[in-house]
């Protein structure tokens, strides 16, 4: 919302000293965000005045058309000759008013004004565009052609406004009356302790039974509809230039008078409107839901099809206008055209006004899924006052006969739905409680009556809420109140007493470990949305009946794309991994820890919490029962070189073995023997797929997949080739791991080693022949790595050869070749019993 600092002082005696920027800092004191406080008109200096042409001559042989003009300037120019000045526009004529600036003048961006020779005359000046001076456009890009009345000479900087300071706010949902300038100065009075003129204050007549006729199909969505009727405008006045200056200042691009007006009356009091052809009408207005797949063209010129959801206004011929969001091409107001032979003027020159008040929610919801956000709309969305609608159409039709020569039909229509002003039960002490500061019901009751309140009561106050503002429903909201009036920097800094000997918990410290041990690594963590549409699920081929399938879905999502909570983390870092690839970085290693949402098999109903004290316990495990289950889990995604090439070696590509590596690197921190064995699951290639599992609770549990992604997932996410991922859940990888990690015992006797190369049919995964070793050697095996796959004629075809290097230890003597060997010795006994495995050259 862009606020002029000379249009609010209209509303509030502000000091005469006061600026902008002082303005502001009251303003963001009471808990408004002022993003910028704009100077217009900053370097501008004079002469600047009115003129009128006097001459045309047209040059020839240029490029482009080129004018020299003489134009009067008055004395401005210190002769009272006329001025000569070259100009390439061709929207003025002779005897035109124009602005117009002499040399000496500067104007906005440091441009100074000097006479010079440009295509062979001299040019005196220059006649000046509304964006030469800084008023942004006018819908013409053009000279600015001023209306006859204006004397020559005049000067233009006072007459077109163009020093002032703009307040740019940015109006947050619940504030929704501050998106005019009454809601602004509302709080700006506050803030100053100053009085404020209310612009909505005016005689409005009573509503009778012959003003245009409406009918209501639907009072929950429009629960006030007034209607007033102006005939006999002229078709040829032209919105003054007071007005259109507002409207530039405050961010509005200038169209007709009577569209001007609306919007002026808009920004002034917050109540948007909406002004119809009255000779276009067929009939009555009405207000109803539409028709599932009924059309209708908007002011855009869209023809859009609507949903049975969507509140509309019609008259006999269907719909004429999107309640609350755009009017409609059939009742447009007409542009004023004149007929070249009579030189007559024709346009509209019957309005009926439209003051309405509209669901919030009904017009959100319309506006959101066309597509089609407007001022009007942003209104709606965050509350109107429907008090104000009555106001509003009295405002618009008080300027339409001021300003177009028009005449007032005595008939006024004014449609209201049966209502009672909301009242709050609140105790006088319940914002001294949320604060922690002692305001007394002295101040409570002050500052509640500042914002348009009505109090009653003494230790129990009833409060009588202002129809402006909607977002005051619960005692909370009036706490909210006399906080940020009294100052929230005025609030007392409480640090949480913590107490000692606390730290992290065992769950944030494998987390951090977690952390290190991937970035140590090589991988570079991505922060990712939790946020996810369920089309991704298509991408990572997964089963229809898979969990991951089961969503939390928002209410109101950030994107309509990106409806879900994340089940995965794979899909923000996959998206991460293929946005750094298409610009350039194709050697990628990234990781990620955070929460996954899981749905309940019933969705349960969350408590509101309070404010005023702490939660009981009970409170808050309701509150927890409620959510979704959230376990954290990690992830890695790779793609491109793993080892780079140079002078100490080839280098070498990511591959599936990484990703396994990243998740067996979890497990050392976590202190967990992880199992790895083939797996087939989802995104990941069915041969190159590895299932990750621990021992929890005496039984082997799944807990993540690691491998290389299959072809048609890279394919339909646009991946790189070959990219190779790691998922798995951080909490059973801790739950499997105990409340500490047990460092290992240092052996001081010497360790015994022996090799050992099996053959085994191709088919048995290296993983099996491992557990039979490791179960076959005993205690004495300290650990058992493979070095070695071969596969050939030597070994036979359909055959492969696993080569293990086996260290043993014991803890209390030095070991024999005897020892030793027999264990090694059992070991392959028991392999060759389970996996066929044969020793080979035996």
């Amino acid at each position: 919302m862009r606020v002029p600092l000379s249009w609010l002082r209209e509303y509030v005696d502000l000091p005469a000293g006061e600026t902008g920027r002082d303005v502001a800092a009251k303003l963001v004191d009471a808990g408004l965000e002022v993003e910028t406080v704009e100077q217009l008109g900053a370097g501008l200096k004079g002469p600047l005045v009115v003129g009128r042409v006097l001459t045309i001559e047209e040059l020839e042989g240029f490029r482009k058309p080129i004018r020299f003009c003489t134009v009067d300037v008055g004395q401005a120019n210190g002769t009272g000759e006329p001025q000569e000045i070259v100009c390439g526009a061709r929207n003025f004529a002779v005897g035109d008013k124009v602005v117009v600036v002499l040399p000496g003048a500067v104007l906005p961006g440091d441009f100074a004004i000097a006479s010079r020779k440009t295509y062979g005359r001299t040019s005196h000046g220059m006649i000046c565009s509304g964006e030469e001076l800084g008023m942004g456009d006018d819908g013409t890009h053009g000279i600015i052609v001023l209306p006859h009345e204006h004397e020559v000479g005049t000067d233009a900087i006072e007459l077109l406004q163009l020093v002032d300071e703009v307040l740019d706010i940015d109006i947050t949902p619940d504030r929704g009356y501050c998106m005019s300038l009454r809601g602004v100065a509302r709080e700006t009075a506050t803030a100053y302790g100053l009085p404020l003129r209310d612009p909505a204050l005016l005689d409005v007549p009573a509503p009778n039974s012959y003003g245009y006729l409406v009918k209501v199909d639907d009072p929950a969505g429009c629960d006030r509809f007034t209607a007033r009727t102006v005939t006999g405008l002229d078709p040829e006045a032209r919105s003054p230039i007071w007005l259109t200056r507002r409207l530039q200042k405050a961010g509005m691009r200038p169209v007709s008078l009577a569209v001007d007006v609306t919007n002026y009356v808009m920004l002034e009091l917050g109540q948007p409107l909406h002004a119809y052809d009255r000779s276009r009408l067929d009939g009555a207005i009405g207000v109803r839901r539409a028709e599932q797949g009924e059309k209708f063209t908007t002011l855009d010129g869209v023809k859009r099809t609507l949903d049975a959801e969507d509140l509309v206004i019609t008259d006999n011929r269907g719909p004429i206008g999107l309640a609350g969001v755009m009017g409609g091409a059939n009742t447009e107001i007409a542009d004023s055209v004149m007929d070249p032979e009579t030189g007559a003027v024709t346009g509209t020159t019957d309005v009926v006004i439209e003051a309405a008040h509209f669901d919030p929610v009904s017009i959100s919801r319309t506006a959101r899924r066309l597509k089609l956000s407007s001022e009007s709309s942003k209104r709606f969305e965050r509350g109107v006052d429907p008090q104000a609608a009555s106001a509003a159409a009295q405002r618009t039709v008080d300027l339409l006969v001021l300003l177009a020569g028009g005449t007032a039909e005595a008939g006024v229509t004014e449609l209201i739905a049966p209502g009672a002003p909301r009242t709050v039960a609140m105790s006088a002490d319940h914002p001294d409680r949320v604060a922690g500061m002692d305001y007394g019901r002295e101040t409570v009751v002050r500052r509640l009556q500042e914002i348009g309140c009505d109090v009653y009561g003494q230790d129990e106050l009833v409060v009588t809420v202002p129809s402006w503002r909607p977002d005051l429903a619960e005692p909370n909201d009036l706490a909210e109140e006399v906080i940020r009036l009294e100052g929230y920097g005025n609030l007392r800094s409480t640090l949480p007493q913590v107490p000692s000997g606390r730290g992290l918990t065992a769950r944030q410290q494998l987390h951090r470990r977690v952390g290190r041990a991937l970035a140590g690594a090589g991988y570079v963590e991505a922060l990712s949305y939790p946020f996810i549409g369920e089309g991704v699920f298509d991408q990572l081929q997964l089963p229809a009946h898979d969990a991951s399938r089961q969503v939390v879905k928002l209410v109101n999502p950030i994107s309509d794309e990106e409806p879900a909570l994340r089940t995965t983390l794979l899909p923000g870092l996959l998206g991460a991994l293929r946005r750094n690839d298409s610009r350039g970085s194709h050697d990628l290693a990234l990781f990620e820890t955070g929460s996954v949402f899981r749905a309940a098999a019933k969705p349960g109903v969350a408590v509101r919490l309070p404010v005023d004290r702490r939660p009981t316990d009970e409170e808050i495990a309701t509150l927890d029962a409620a959510l979704p289950a959230q376990p954290r889990y990690a992830a890695v995604v790779l793609a491109g070189g793993r080892e780079q090439a140079g002078w100490w070696g080839k280098g070498r590509p990511a591959d599936w073995a990484d990703a396994v590596q990243a998740a067996r690197s979890l497990a050392v921190e976590a202190g967990v023997e992880l199992v790895v064995r083939q797996g087939q699951y989802g995104p990941w290639h069915p041969g190159r797929c590895a299932e990750l599992l621990v021992t929890l609770d005496g039984v082997e549990t799944v807990i993540g997949h690691a491998g290389e992604l299959h072809p048609r997932v890279v394919k339909s996410m646009g991946l790189p080739a070959r990219t190779s991922a790691m998922e798995l859940d951080l909490d059973r990888l801790a739950a499997a791991g105990g409340e500490a990690v047990q460092a290992p015992r240092i052996s001081t006797f010497p360790v015994a080693t022996q090799d050992v190369a099996l053959i085994v049919d191709a088919s048995v995964p290296a993983a099996a022949v491992e557990a039979a070793l490791r179960k076959g050697a005993g205690e004495l095996l300290e650990s058992l790595r493979l070095f070695d796959v071969f596969t050939g004629e030597q070994v036979g075809e359909g055959k492969k050869s696993l080569a293990y290097a086996l260290r043993f230890r014991a803890a209390d003597r030095t070991l024999t070749a005897e020892e030793s060997t027999a264990a090694r010795d059992a070991a392959v006994a028991l392999a060759g019993e389970r996996t066929g495995a044969v020793l080979r050259g035996a």
